[in-house]
């Protein structure tokens, strides 16, 4: 006995949402988890909300504290650095690509701290080190510094690091 597959490509477009609807579901959407302006607008746009009635809907979330592009930012980066171990230059990247304000990134990245973000930087260095199975000393060290500039950490901290776990 077999069954039909599911179709997973052909799904049509999303119900759209009267303006009544769309504020109570982007106020949940809002209140389940931190989001920007560029995360609601994706969200409106896909249920056929555009334009001024998404800009005003987007200004009414944020005067009703719903969202609050600082907050997200601060959010965002200890995820992303606690969590996922992510650099600076990565973490930033990817809050630009967000259109996040350089006044809220810099509010974010306060939430860094040096001798923690240093520990981190050591242990996913050291981790990669004993990871690589290259017998070449330079070969070792230039992978380990790719990987290392791919998790968004700064070029000079990446070569304090990799000298210190030689040396250890």
């Amino acid at each position: 006995m077999s069954y039909p597959r599911k179709e997973y490509g052909n799904q049509g477009p999303k119900k759209q949402w009267s303006l009544q609807e769309a504020k109570v579901k982007v106020a949940a959407y809002c209140a389940y988890q931190e989001r920007c302006q560029e995360e609601v607008r994706t969200k409106l746009a896909e249920r056929g909300i555009f334009g001024t009635e998404a800009e005003d809907l987007i200004a009414t979330m944020i005067s009703e504290g719903f969202i609050n592009e600082e907050r997200y930012a601060q959010a965002f980066v200890r995820g992303k650095y606690r969590l996922k171990k992510w650099g600076r230059n990565k973490i930033i990247n990817e809050l630009k690509s967000r259109k996040i304000s350089p006044n809220c990134i810099k509010s974010g990245l306060k939430e860094i701290d040096g001798e923690e973000y240093w520990g981190i930087l050591i242990h996913v260095a050291e981790k990669k080190w004993q990871s690589l199975k290259e017998t070449d000393g330079m070969k070792k060290k230039f992978k380990t510094h790719q990987y290392l500039m791919g998790r968004g950490f700064e070029p000079d901290l990446i070569q304090m690091a990799i000298e210190e776990i030689i040396l250890a």
